[in-house]
């Protein structure tokens, strides 16, 4: 298993370092994908996968992508009541074959995944986008990789122990200093590519430590909704880690902090 695990991490991280690098509408489509698949898999979990309110949402989710592209929504919240709309009219129009929690999970679901992983997306654009859209996996992956290992180490004190047992205050800890350590490591390796300052790779790295704790809700809450329907993973496409949503629920979280902590703090 944990060879399993190691291959496949590897492939991924490969994936995701060439769609990064590469950026622009290969990553725009990659993220798309990735969010298509997400949504399947959030989906199936209340069994409207491959109906009429799944339809909606794969819709919507594809209509976000392209406007990122050509931006021919004028005002995000046509998007949104849009949406909405069209899943009342499906609600109504086929009463009473979907439950309410059902349409709900529809609307829910477009922006708890594709909305939010798109800001991978919309951080790589960004001015230093090239560099500021690592410190969304610095402080995901890498903080997660810390606070497991001072967890193992020393962990102790249970953060959630009906949600996530294995989960210690001290491995949150770890992974929120951790993740600000990466960032100042980072930071400091590129700081002449970057053209910044002593100042901003603090700011940075404080920019990941608050991303590293909204990692770790990201991370709780795929736990908890899981553990609701007595399911292990989302799915099984990555072997050894689960589905789309089993390794990218903290990326979701974090990408959208990261995005507007960094607009509004370095650029």
């Amino acid at each position: 298993m944990f060879k399993t695990r190691l291959i496949s991490g590897i492939v991924l991280v490969i994936v995701a370092l060439a769609l990064i690098i590469t950026g622009g509408n290969v990553l725009l489509a990659g993220i798309g994908i990735v969010s298509l698949i997400g949504l399947f898999e959030l989906y199936r979990i209340f069994q409207i996968e491959k109906n009429a309110a799944g339809i909606v949402g794969y819709l919507a989710a594809v209509i976000f992508y392209l406007n990122l592209k050509w931006n021919f929504i004028p005002d995000m919240m046509m998007f949104v009541i849009g949406l909405l709309v069209v899943l009342m009219f499906v609600y109504v129009f086929t009463y009473p074959k979907y439950k309410t929690e059902q349409m709900l999970a529809a609307f829910f679901g477009v922006f708890y995944v594709a909305v939010m992983l798109s800001y991978v997306y919309q951080t790589r654009v960004l001015p230093m986008g090239a560099y500021l859209v690592w410190l969304i996996f610095l402080c995901s992956w890498g903080s997660d990789t810390c606070a497991y290992c001072v967890g193992v180490l020393i962990g102790k004190h249970k953060m959630t122990p009906k949600l996530s047992p294995k989960k210690s205050w001290e491995g949150a800890v770890g992974g929120i200093l951790g993740a600000a350590l990466l960032t100042l490591i980072y930071g400091f390796v590129f700081q002449k590519a970057m053209d910044t300052t002593t100042t901003e790779i603090l700011i940075l790295a404080g920019i990941s430590a608050a991303g590293a704790v909204i990692s770790m809700i990201g991370d709780l809450t795929a736990s908890a909704i899981k553990r609701n329907y007595d399911i292990k993973d989302y799915g099984k496409l990555i072997p050894g880690h689960g589905g789309i949503l089993d390794r990218f629920d903290s990326v979701i979280f974090t990408a959208p902090v990261i995005f507007y902590l960094a607009s509004n703090w370095i650029l």
